[in-house]
């Protein structure tokens, strides 16, 4: 079985597309777990709709105060009971096949951490045509200058990695935090070269911001893989002439 685990805050105008669409996943042993992080706009509530024709395999948990995406995903992480676990924003697309495709690379490398490859898309989830390729594998130190790896597209299997170690930091940028804490343990992640998600990308998204990106990878350099000024600098480069390319 693979958890799906989804973070939701204000995402009414998006979660039921998002829960229709891992109910028409083309692999079936799933459960989908909700975490609503004190929405304010009914979303909690679309959900609970939802559950009365599922049943259990949709689960809703509501958190009392906002503490944010990771301490949300955290808590659906510790909620879960499946081998895999997967990640999903409620904003976010995936392919219809997108489960079966990657399990089944999972079983066939071997691998404890995944990841595939992903389109940007407009305000609406249009494809932009500009996709953002897996490489075959990813060590911590390739990582440090190219966040490739989007939250949407990772697996874990959890016969194979410690399940502590998945759950994401309380720090800005805490998902490619969690990525580099887990690649810095000699765990190495497989990318699936094949484009089974859509990153909607809302015109004044925060990820837009270049100035608060460029913040958060130095804090991430500095104070995640705890590199010198001068490691920092070397790698800072090379992510900025990436992040640059793979907006152009």
């Amino acid at each position: 079985m693979v958890s799906i685990i989804v973070p939701v805050y204000n995402a009414a105008k998006y979660i039921e597309d998002t829960i229709a669409m891992v109910c028409n996943q083309t692999y079936k042993d799933w459960e989908l777990i909700l975490v609503d992080d004190a929405s304010r706009d009914g979303s909690a509530d679309i959900i609970e709709e939802y559950i009365k024709d599922q049943g259990k395999r949709i689960k809703l948990i509501r958190k009392e105060k906002n503490e944010g995406a990771a301490a949300a995903r955290n808590t659906g992480i510790d909620a879960s009971v499946g081998r895999y676990i997967a990640f999903l924003d409620a904003d976010d697309v995936w392919e219809m096949d997108k489960l079966e495709k990657q399990i089944a690379f999972m079983e066939e490398t071997g691998a404890a951490f995944s990841f595939h490859s992903y389109e940007f898309g407009d305000e609406k989830a249009r494809p932009t045509g500009k996709i953002v390729h897996a490489p075959a594998t990813l060590n911590f130190r390739q990582a440090l200058s190219r966040t490739v790896i989007f939250t949407t597209t990772v697996m874990f299997d959890t016969e194979k990695i410690d399940m502590e170690i998945i759950h994401m930091p309380m720090v800005p940028s805490e998902d490619t935090a969690t990525w580099w804490r887990i690649l810095k343990s000699g765990i190495i992640a497989y990318g699936l070269d094949e484009n089974l998600a859509i990153y909607r990308r809302p015109p004044k998204s925060l990820s837009s911001n270049k100035l608060i990106a460029m913040e958060r990878i130095w804090f991430l350099y500095r104070n995640i893989a705890n590199l010198s000024v001068l490691e920092s600098l070397f790698y800072f480069g090379g992510w900025a002439v990436r992040a640059t390319l793979r907006r152009l």
